[in-house]
This record gives structure tokens, C-alpha cells and sequence, in this order.
């Protein structure tokens, strides 16, 4: 072989790791799932690092999946949101926290494997018996979830049905102020209302949502399973932090109360 093929096959081979490895980069651990997401973004080069604690999202079905734009009711805000707020972990807490996030098909026994959950837009979930039985388990074994992003009486009452598959006895009730969720890390007793983006202009409520309520699911003993956040975007607010328009009080706020909500998570 001549010193120029040599040097030829040299570059190519260059070109081509260069291209393969930039590819590699290219592919979010979620990937399969941006089509569902709303405000997908790349993940950083620390992704895969094994950490503490990581926020894992809930992946639901709905009928009103694609009805809000292109994607679906699970993935509102997602992944940009849960960037941010781990960021905020990571700044606000010393819990050595994941960059990215982990999103939990309900479908999966995979959601035993992480206490803390997030779900949005359940308004609009719909479940199986299986489902319900799978998450009434993951309850029972300690786990916790946070609900977010929904709004009106239509919403609630469909956010319900799916509990009462879930829990037929219980019922929501709102949060104490007294209650030790809301003081774990920061002081967030009498908590504001949290808007989503319309916000910036001028409409405090959302969907015909009025008036903001942090209700949630106890067990007998007054422990959160369901920490329910009713006409509030606190995922907005996480999502929109990074932007000068939305206001700097509501995004402080909800990263405060998201923070208490991991840390209840993880100390109860």
C-alpha cells in the first residue's frame, strides 16, 4: 500500500470515528420518547453519571394524548422543566443529584425501583386495573408522587376517578401549614399561587382553573403519598425560569416547594 492510500485511509477513518462519535453524543438517553415530549433539549455530558437521587417522571396513557399540540399529556413541559428543577437540587441541597431525568412507564415494574415521582396533565390519565394495582403496590411500599399541571372541575374530577382506582377509600384533603412537607428544607407554609407561562400576559389562570389549591393524599398515619398541586404549573415555572419575562417570585417558589417535596420524599 503507498504512502498516499495510507494517508488517505488514515483520514477517512479519522472522519468517521469523528462523525460516529458525534452521532453517539447526538443520542439523548430518551430519545424514543422526544416525539411525546414538549420542550425536548440535549443532555448534558454528565447523563450517565450513577448519583444519589434522580427524578423520574411518569409515563401515562391518555385520550387526550396529541390534543395540546404534538405531544403527549405526560410529557407537558418535558425535559426541559426537570433540567432545570435538578439544577436547582443541585445548587439548593447537598443530595447528589442526576442531571438528567428518568421517565417510568406505568406499564413497568420499573416504578418500584424509584420513590419519587412526577407526573403532569393528570387531569387526562386514564388507567387500567392493572395500572392501578401497579401503582396502589408502589404506594404501599413507600413510594411517593407529585402531581402537577392540571386545572377546572372537568380535570379534577377525571384526576379522582383515576385515584379511587388507585386508593377506592381516600379521599384529597388540603395540606396543613403546619404540615412538615412544607418546612422539610425552606419555609413554604401559606404557599402563593403558581402560574404557568400565560402569565406574562396578564392571565393569572388557566384552562377556567381558579383558585389554587396544594391538596394531597395521606396514609393513616398523615404521611403524603400524592402531593397535588390543582390550578398551579409548578412545571411551567420551572420550565420558564431561565426567562426574564416569567416572574423570578413564582419560579423561586416552586423550586423552594419542589425541593421540600424531594427532601419529604426521601427523610419520611
Amino acid at each position: 500500500m503507498t504512502r498516499r492510500r495510507i494517508l488517505a485511509l488514515a483520514t477517512v477513518t479519522v472522519a468517521v470515528t469523528a462523525a460516529t462519535a458525534q452521532y453517539s453524543y447526538r443520542q439523548n438517553r430518551w430519545a424514543q420518547y422526544e416525539r411525546e415530549m414538549q420542550d425536548p433539549i440535549d443532555d448534558p455530558p454528565d447523563a450517565g453519571e450513577q448519583t444519589e437521587f434522580a427524578f423520574a417522571r411518569l409515563r401515562f396513557r391518555s385520550p387526550r394524548d396529541a390534543y395540546f399540540r404534538r405531544y403527549a399529556r405526560w410529557g407537558t413541559d418535558s425535559n426541559k422543566s426537570e433540567r432545570l428543577f435538578m439544577k436547582a437540587i443541585r445548587r439548593l441541597t447537598r443530595v447528589h443529584t442526576r442531571s438528567i431525568e428518568e421517565i417510568v412507564d406505568i406499564d413497568s415494574d420499573e416504578v418500584f425501583n424509584w420513590p419519587f415521582l412526577y407526573a403532569v396533565g393528570v387531569g387526562d390519565w386514564v388507567f387500567s386495573d392493572s395500572q392501578a394495582a401497579r401503582l396502589r403496590k408502589y404506594f404501599e411500599r413507600g413510594g411517593f408522587l407529585m402531581v402537577d399541571d392540571f386545572h377546572n372541575e372537568r380535570e379534577w374530577a377525571s384526576f379522582m376517578a383515576g385515584i379511587r382506582k388507585v386508593f377506592p377509600e381516600r379521599d384529597a384533603v388540603e395540606i396543613p401549614d403546619d404540615h412538615p412537607i412544607f418546612h422539610v428544607a425552606y419555609d413554604t407554609r401559606h404557599p402563593a399561587h403558581i402560574p404557568g407561562y400565560q402569565i406574562v400576559y396578564g392571565q393569572e389562570w388557566e384552562r377556567g382553573g381558579v383558585g389554587g389549591h396544594y391538596r394531597a393524599i395521606m396514609d393513616a398515619q398523615g404521611k403524603v403519598q400524592v402531593a397535588i398541586c390543582f390550578n398551579m404549573d409548578l412545571g411551567d415555572a420551572w420550565e420558564w425560569a431561565d426567562t426574564p419575562e416569567y416572574p423570578e417570585k413564582s419560579a423561586g417558589l416552586a423550586f423552594r416547594l419542589g425541593v421540600n417535596y424531594v427532601l419529604y420524599t426521601m427523610t419520611h
